[in-house]
């Protein structure tokens, strides 16, 4: 019977492990999602793993030779109890990919709550603490600050602000 485990990966040698456990006849599951990357005054989109170093691969246990996996180019280990892979919990791969977008790409859900306190980071409202209001985008967010006696909606890139404690 066909199952989800987890293997751990070298660093950043997540798509060297999937290219290597295809080769062998084992499915694989990389989940990713955009993430943005800021260098040298230029901003650009990459697709990097949801969980760095771990991928998921489908095997029966019983008629595979899962223990190649531990030899396996860019894979460390096989996640395991013991001498047995741990199976992942039944749905959690099909949760993951149905959050897909067209692209393949995991959406995640947005990191704060509609109402909850946020701290304005940088920028000219640095400090400031204002309401979350939503998401205007994958990479901006709307907040209510209090400025002058009124509340007035501000559009922030969603690295400027965090959580006020």
């Amino acid at each position: 019977m066909l199952r989800w485990y987890v293997a751990e990966t070298q660093p950043r040698a997540e798509a060297k492990a999937v290219w290597h456990l295809q080769r062998q006849g084992f499915t694989t599951y990389l989940p990713q999602y955009r993430k943005l990357r800021r260098h040298a005054r230029r901003t650009d989109e990459v697709r990097v793993p949801l969980f760095p170093r771990y991928l998921f691969v489908s095997i029966d246990v019983a008629m595979q030779a899962w223990r190649a996996i531990h030899s396996t180019v860019g894979v460390t280990r096989l996640i395991t109890h013991g001498d047995t892979p741990a199976a992942v919990p039944e749905g959690i791969v099909e949760d993951i990919r149905a959050r897909e977008d067209e692209s393949g790409l995991v959406l995640l859900p947005p990191p704060f709550r509609p109402g909850e306190l946020v701290r304005v980071l940088a920028g000219s409202f640095a400090d400031q603490i204002g309401i979350y209001e939503c998401a205007s985008d994958a990479h901006r967010v709307v907040l209510l600050l209090d400025l002058l006696g009124r509340k007035v909606r501000l559009k922030l890139p969603l690295s400027s602000v965090a959580a006020a404690a």
